[in-house]
C-alpha cells in the first residue's frame, strides 16, 4: 500500500452512526454491515410480531460482488509525500461509509435496507 502523510487543518463532522467510520490515520482493513428495517407508519399502531429480519429476503442473499479478472497497471507520479488539505465539514457519516483521512488497503462495506410505509385507507 503506498502512503502519503495527510495534514488536514481543520474538520468538523457532526454525526458518524450505523456502522460507519471516522477514520484518521492509516489502516489495512474495514468490515462494515449495516441492516435496517424501517416501518413509518400513518397511525401508531404496534402488532407485536414485527422487526424479524429473517422475514425479509433481502437480508439473507448473498452478497453480488464482482469480479475484477483483467489486469491493470496503475502509474502514479506524486510531486509531493503529503496530502495537504484546509477544511473539512461534513453533516453526516452514516449507512456503512467511511469518511478517512489516512491510507487504506481494503474496505468491504454493505448496506441493507427494507423501508415499509404502512398508510390509513381512506
Amino acid at each position: 500500500m503506498f502512503k502519503r502523510t495527510s495534514i488536514v487543518q481543520d474538520t468538523r463532522v457532526v454525526t458518524v452512526a450505523d456502522s460507519s467510520v471516522f477514520e484518521i490515520g492509516d489502516s489495512a482493513t474495514m468490515t462494515l454491515r449495516n441492516n435496517v428495517l424501517a416501518v413509518q407508519r400513518q397511525a401508531e399502531i404496534f402488532f407485536g410480531n414485527e422487526g424479524n429480519l429473517n422475514d425479509y429476503p433481502i437480508f439473507s442473499r448473498p452478497r453480488l460482488i464482482p469480479l475484477i479478472d483483467e489486469n491493470l497497471t496503475v502509474t502514479r507520479y506524486n510531486l509531493s509525500p503529503f496530502i495537504r488539505v484546509n477544511h473539512i465539514s461534513i453533516v453526516g457519516v452514516a449507512s456503512s461509509s467511511v469518511l478517512h483521512i489516512g491510507s487504506t488497503g481494503i474496505i468491504d462495506a454493505e448496506s441493507r435496507i427494507k423501508h415499509i410505509r404502512q398508510l390509513l385507507h381512506t
